[in-house]
């Protein structure tokens, strides 16, 4: 039995190899159709592209004939234009030609049409003369009217010429009150250095000329030391002293400036560079100043003199008399000065 197996497996047939090469047969086949179509597909695109390149110089082409075949029929119709307009001429030119032989063959006719004719271009001649006649009168009309204008603006420029000279009047009146009031204004001003030569000279003699209050220009200085305790506002004993005296000073003054001479006695509250800490009763030094200039004024109003004469400013330690650091310095910025000036 196992002979006669081994007979049978040696008389089957091996069907591999033959598949094989069938198989690389027919890929060779669709890889050389492949190959055929591609070449195909390139020659019918370069075929194609060059027809495409043909029909768009075929497009300009036609393009170009339109354009010349719009041009010839442009030009076409105006020869036919002007042909009809030459043969609506030559219509009219053999009408008239007409008529006139016409009116020459009739000869009576051609005379009594050249009467109405006649009639007819003097009532056209009477109809101008009248619409003349009319337009003159229109004319006569405008210059009876540009002359009425001319009157008026006549009239205006001697109502301007008299406003002028009544401005230049005005305006020397004006320079000349000007004038005056300056002399007015200078007189004042006199009068009123006179009073306050006088006025500083009554505070000389009350406040016997002591170092500490002195006169430094047209202002009467006290330093602060006199009226006030250091870092306050409030007038001391010493202080309303000399206060006292100072306010008999200013009533007696108002009694003697005249009325019409309008003058303040201004009180202006100075203090030395150094800075107050803050948690006092004044913040800084523009509020001590103040604060005792203040403190003046109503002194002096308690004292009897008017509250209109007086004036209070504070300037803070920002308009010293003295440069420096030093404690004398300090002392001579630390001040209240009097200045009689106009309101």
């Amino acid at each position: 039995m196992a002979l006669a197996r081994n007979r049978r497996r040696e008389r089957g047939v091996d069907y591999w190899p033959g598949f094989v090469d069938a198989l690389s047969t027919l890929l060779l086949a669709i890889m050389f159709l492949l190959t055929v179509f591609v070449l195909a597909q390139f020659i019918l695109g370069r075929e194609i592209t060059g027809r495409d390149e043909v029909l768009n110089r075929l497009n300009s082409q036609i393009a170009e004939l339109t354009e010349l075949l719009a041009l010839e029929k442009s030009g076409k119709q105006d020869v036919e234009d002007s042909l009809a307009n030459l043969q609506a001429s030559l219509a009219q030119s053999e009408s008239e030609r007409s008529r006139l032989q016409a009116l020459l063959e009739r000869g009576a006719g051609s005379s009594e049409a050249a009467n109405a004719q006649i009639v007819d271009l003097t009532q056209k001649l009477s109809e101008e003369q009248a619409v003349s006649a009319r337009a003159m009168s229109q004319v006569e009309l405008l210059n009876q009217q540009i002359a009425a204008l001319r009157a008026q603006i006549a009239a205006v420029e001697q109502a301007l010429q008299a406003s002028e000279a009544r401005d230049q009047s005005s305006q020397a009146k004006i320079a000349d009150l000007g004038r005056r009031l300056n002399v007015a204004l200078a007189q004042r001003v006199q009068e009123l250095n006179r009073y306050r030569s006088d006025f500083f000279g009554r505070l000389r003699e009350i406040l016997s000329d002591r170092e500490n209050i002195r006169i430094v220009g047209d202002r009467f200085v006290f330093q602060s030391e006199v009226l006030f305790p250091v870092g306050g506002a409030d007038l001391d004993d010493a202080g309303r002293a000399e206060m006292d005296k100072l306010a008999q000073a200013i009533i007696e003054l108002a009694q003697e400036i005249p009325a019409e001479i309008n003058w303040v006695l201004r009180v202006d509250g100075h203090t030395d560079n150094s800075p107050l800490s803050g948690t006092g009763r004044y913040r800084d030094n523009w509020e001590l100043s103040s604060a005792r200039a203040t403190s003046v004024v109503k002194y002096l109003i308690s004292k009897g003199v008017p509250a209109n004469r007086l004036v209070a400013a504070g300037f803070g330690e920002y308009q010293p008399i003295a440069s420096g650091d030093t404690p004398e310095v300090r002392s001579q910025n630390r001040r209240i000065e009097l200045k009689l000036t106009e309101r």
